[in-house]
């Protein structure tokens, strides 16, 4: 009988700040490797300095999928994003080459790893409604409540004062199915983590965001605003939903960056809570970036039996 080797897939996550990006280039100069990006903003264009895509510089020639997919008045449906993805790491792999899946958005990661079922259709409208009806009566934390309930580890991988992510995890919960076991996934995975200290982590964070105010995150969410109104998909991303209440002058700019760096910090909490709930996990901690990449180099060439 004949064994076929499954396709490799490198995962590099990591909380938002912990230089994964940084790493996942060098590793794919080291190892053929293009990147695919698993971030819920980035997939969208115009949406750049508030979502930190990486630059044309930065990429070092590496070339680099799900960025800037669509515009940012379409919407991009998790089961969008697996099917785009498994198309992706079937050309690459075809071409001899690594693919390497960088970010952090939670249910992205998990509907890859988990190999979730959507099942013939992927959004149901009926029940979206009854959920943006319970959003309007109880509030979301009561719907986001209910979701952990049903199914924690999907809850803790999404932002929760997203109301656009409650729903849609909250309809995978309830009409997908995680199908994919160890034995019959039809990749194989190496996940490694990209980890900080938590108050080097939370300090870079800060200085990012003040970086990002400096690039024009201001500017940048302001053209935005005007160009298509506040209620699109990744108007309610972390970076983008604090800038519109400064905007249209209710609050202070100095509130306005203190809400970007504290629920841009919340959400690094998440993300590390979520990879805590992953199987398998290599975690590398990046306070000495040589260090790291080395550490990261040695577990990969383990993975892919590579001799000295």
């Amino acid at each position: 009988m004949e064994i076929i080797n499954k396709p490799k897939v490198l995962f590099i996550l990591g909380p938002t700040g912990s230089g994964k990006s940084e790493i996942a280039i060098k590793l794919a100069l080291k190892y053929n490797g293009e990147i695919i990006s698993a971030d819920s903003v980035q997939i969208y264009k115009e949406f750049d300095i508030g979502s930190a895509k990486v630059t044309k510089s930065e990429m070092q020639g590496i070339t680099h999928y799900g960025i800037s997919l669509k515009p940012p008045t379409e919407e991009f449906s998790v089961y969008d994003y697996v099917q785009y993805t498994i198309e992706k790491i079937e050309d690459i792999t075809k071409r001899k080459k690594l693919p390497i899946i960088v970010g952090g958005t939670g249910l992205y990661v998990k509907a890859l790893i988990e190999g979730y079922n959507f099942g013939n259709t992927e959004k149901h409208h009926d029940f979206r409604i009854e959920l943006e009806e319970e959003i309007k009566e109880h509030g979301l934390d009561y719907v986001y409540q209910k979701l952990y309930i049903k199914d924690s580890k999907l809850a803790e991988s999404i932002d929760r004062n997203n109301p656009v992510r409650v729903i849609r995890a909250f309809e995978i919960a309830n009409f997908g199915s995680s199908k994919a076991k160890t034995n019959n996934c039809q990749y194989d995975f190496k996940l490694i983590a990209i980890t900080l200290d938590r108050e080097i982590l939370y300090n870079k964070i800060n200085l990012r965001v003040d970086k990002m105010l400096e690039n024009g995150l201001i500017e940048e969410v302001s053209s935005l605003y005007k160009k298509y109104g506040g209620n699109i998909q990744p108007m309610k991303a972390i970076g983008y939903k604090e800038v519109l209440p400064y905007l249209n002058g209710e609050v202070e700019k100095s509130s306005m960056i203190e809400l970007i760096k504290q629920h841009t910090r919340n959400y690094a909490k998440r993300q590390l809570t979520f990879l805590h709930g992953i199987n398998n996990v290599i975690y590398i901690d990046n306070k000495n970036k040589d260090k790291a990449f080395k550490d990261a180099c040695k577990e990969i060439e383990k993975w892919l039996k590579i001799q000295k």
